[in-house]
């Protein structure tokens, strides 16, 4: 116990003789861990909205408006046949007029106000049973080409495109928490072996009286690791002050559900934290091996 108090008071003390390289290498880590954190919560939450996007998408088989009873029961008659185990259809329902005008009026008020005539059609919705079906159904349904479908429409391509976006934004998190992390772990190294190069004749005298090569090292082991803790931690500590002060304004203009949420913070806190060791670990052991030669 005593020799470890000794290695980390020596740690502390070599820190505080390069506060400046040392604050820049906590620095770097906190950006790269901040970005992590926000890569973590952004992809987590994208995976999430995007099963409940493969949730509710649906195909929907719109009529003209002088459709008969009979055109609209024979569209019903071909969905309820590949309702069965195994077929493409989940589930249907349809939609009439009126519906669909009620529907409006709930959730757009302010367009469904003073209409002269109601301009929605009658419609069946159509749950696919896999949600990587949904083009397989509507292809199927528009090669039937029943009399009186005005049009057969699903929404793979809205949120084919919305995924796309994401993918691309979870890419340029990607990179820059990469080019971060590399950063890091060079400014820590950068850290220790100015410290090496300030107590070198402090380490030779410490070898004529016997000192072990870990206790030699150690000092400059655990350096590296509080310079990642120490900015992995103060990364976390934005990343909640984030999520409490500004997340709550972000969501009251996203419409989302109970269903789509990110990665619990304590588990991203874990990450973070755990990460930030391991890049301190990787810069500190970088340097010993190439220039600490005892």
């Amino acid at each position: 116990m005593t020799r470890f108090k000794l290695v980390v008071s020596e740690a502390l003390r070599s820190m505080g003789a390069n506060i400046s390289t040392s604050f820049a290498a906590a620095t770097t880590v906190l950006i790269g861990m901040f970005l992590l954190g926000l890569l973590i919560a952004l992809g987590t939450w994208v995976v999430s909205w995007s099963d409940h996007v493969k949730d509710q998408l649906q195909v929907k088989v719109f009529f003209v408006d002088d459709v008969k009873d009979k055109q609209i029961n024979a569209v019903g008659s071909y969905l309820r046949l590949h309702t069965q185990p195994g077929d493409l259809i989940k589930d249907y329902q349809f939609v009439s007029r009126a519906e669909g005008l009620k529907r409006m009026e709930k959730r757009y008020p302010d367009l469904a106000r003073n209409l002269p005539t109601n301009p929605i059609p009658a419609a069946y919705e159509i749950t696919p049973r896999k949600a990587e079906q949904v083009k397989s159904l509507s292809a199927a349904i528009r090669a039937a080409k029943f009399p009186g479908v005005l049009q057969v429409k699903d929404g793979q391509q809205t949120s084919k495109r919305i995924l796309q976006v994401a993918r691309v934004i979870e890419v340029v998190f990607l990179v820059a928490v990469f080019i971060l992390l590399i950063a890091s772990v060079l400014l820590i190294a950068n850290t220790i072996r100015l410290s090496i190069f300030a107590r070198r004749r402090e380490i030779e005298v410490m070898k004529l009286v016997g000192a072990t090569n870990w206790f030699v090292r150690g000092p400059f082991m655990v350096e590296g690791l509080l310079c990642g803790l120490v900015g992995a931690f103060a990364a976390v500590v934005l990343l909640l002050l984030g999520k409490e002060i500004a997340l709550p304004a972000i969501l009251g203009h996203i419409d989302t559900t109970n269903d789509v949420r990110a990665l619990g913070f304590t588990f991203t806190a874990l990450i973070l934290l755990v990460v930030g060791l391991v890049v301190g670990a990787v810069g500190s052991t970088f340097t010993l091996h190439r220039y600490l030669k005892v």
